[in-house]
């Protein structure tokens, strides 16, 4: 459905280039952007051949995956309330093609502004391609860091790292299963299921089904650095 005033409103305050955008163009983002919803699992974006346009994200949590051939999955990064999905736009982007996958984690809330309405804004201003620039730089530093963990970090401060990244969004109880986090970091259940209980036995992490509560938190930052 279109947006209305309170999301037009919103659009304004989280996008940094709108002041200097025409009265021309600004209605045309109004006009031609739409509210929707996701469930969580709900799929927003589909890889190369989805091509929707830009998410602006309201309320809600997103995840970046890729798969491999096996069908294995590993997160990329989290988008949160007021964060820009700029790879569900891909296509508009010169040389660069992205197989990325975007799913709400919650309950999601966003704004899409379709792709043709953002190509004409990035091709026409300075301020708009700027931003682009500016998002791609930050998803590629999330990327980076990504694959420095998974190259040069061993299994076990990996886990440890995810799991305080994990409590910094939902505290100390978190739940989760085993096969998400597998799927978060890249690896198998049964090597998370084994290091978890490793990290039970060490008085970390107390494990119950669906949930695993971080018991001494500085301990795992200690493993963590």
């Amino acid at each position: 459905m279109p947006i209305n005033e309170r999301e037009q409103e919103f659009l304004k305050q989280v996008l940094p280039f709108w002041g200097e955008l025409t009265a021309e163009q600004q209605r045309a983002v109004k006009n031609g952007s739409a509210s929707r919803h996701f469930s969580p699992g709900s799929v927003l974006h589909s890889g190369p051949g989805d091509c929707a346009g830009l998410f602006v994200i309201i309320k809600g949590q997103v995840r970046a995956y890729i798969l491999s051939d096996s069908g294995r999955e590993i997160t990329l990064y989290r988008l949160f309330d007021r964060d820009v999905c700029i790879f569900s736009a891909s296509c508009m982007m010169k040389d660069i093609r992205f197989d990325v996958h975007m799913q709400a984690v919650e309950e999601t809330e966003t704004i899409l502004i379709p792709t043709p309405v953002y190509r004409e804004l990035d091709q026409n201003s300075l301020a708009v391609s700027n931003y682009t620039s500016q998002i791609l730089s930050s998803r590629f530093s999330d990327v980076m860091w990504l694959l420095e963990q998974i190259l040069f970090m061993s299994l076990d401060k990996r886990l440890a790292l995810h799991l305080i990244e994990l409590s910094s969004i939902s505290g100390n109880r978190l739940k989760v299963t085993h096969e998400e986090i597998a799927r978060d970091i890249g690896t198998a259940r049964e090597v998370v299921t084994r290091m978890l209980k490793y990290f039970q036995t060490e008085g970390m992490v107390k494990l119950s089904r669906g949930e695993i509560n971080l018991t001494d938190r500085k301990k795992l930052e200690s493993l963590a650095k």
